[in-house]
C-alpha cells in the first residue's frame, strides 16, 4: 500500500468513499436524513476544495491501483495536529490499512515537531475501539450543532507523540 498526496482532481475519488463508507459506518447512529446532510455539508466539491486550499492535508491510501480510503489532517499549533478525516472503503477494512494509516499521520507529526494527535470520533462509532487499540485516550466529549437540528456527538481523543522521560 502507499500514500498518495491527494489534489482537486482526487475530490470525486475522495466523495464515492465518502459515500460507500457513511452508511456502514453511520447507519446504526444516524438518520437517513442526518447522513444525507452531513455527506453534502462535508464533501461537497466546494467544501473540498476550500479544505485542500488551506492547511489540510488530504492523502489516498492505494492498493494494487486502486483508492482503498483517504484521510485528511493540519497542523493546528505547533505541536498539535487534527486527523480531520479518515475513512475506508468498506470493503478494505479490517485488513490493517487503518492502522497503517495511523502509522504514517504519526510519521508525518513526528518529523514536523508535533507531539499530541487529536481527533474527533462519533461516541458510537466502532472506530473508538480501534483508536483505544492504537493507544489514543478519550480526553472529552463533545456535541457540536452542525445546523439543521442535528449535533455531532463525539469524543475527542488524543494520542501522546512526546517520548516518555
Amino acid at each position: 500500500m502507499q500514500f498518495r498526496k491527494a489534489d482537486i482532481s482526487d475530490i470525486p475519488v475522495i466523495q464515492q468513499i465518502a459515500e460507500k463508507a457513511w452508511r456502514p459506518t453511520y447507519g446504526h447512529i444516524l438518520s437517513e436524513e442526518q447522513t444525507m446532510y452531513m455527506l453534502d455539508l462535508m464533501y461537497s466539491s466546494e467544501v473540498l476544495q476550500k479544505q485542500m486550499d488551506s492547511n489540510i492535508e488530504f492523502y489516498l491510501a492505494v492498493g494494487e491501483h486502486q483508492p482503498l480510503g483517504y484521510f485528511s489532517f493540519e497542523i493546528t499549533e505547533p505541536e498539535q495536529m487534527k486527523l480531520h478525516k479518515i475513512y475506508l472503503d468498506p470493503d478494505h477494512k479490517s485488513k490493517g490499512t487503518g492502522s497503517q494509516i495511523i502509522e504514517f499521520v504519526k510519521q508525518y507529526a513526528l518529523q514536523a515537531g508535533v507531539k499530541n494527535l487529536e481527533l474527533n470520533v462519533n461516541k458510537y462509532n466502532s472506530a473508538v475501539q480501534f483508536y483505544e487499540k492504537l493507544g489514543f485516550t478519550r480526553a472529552k466529549e463533545m456535541v457540536l450543532d452542525i445546523g439543521n437540528g442535528y449535533v455531532m456527538d463525539d469524543f475527542v481523543m488524543q494520542l501522546n507523540l512526546a517520548p516518555t522521560q
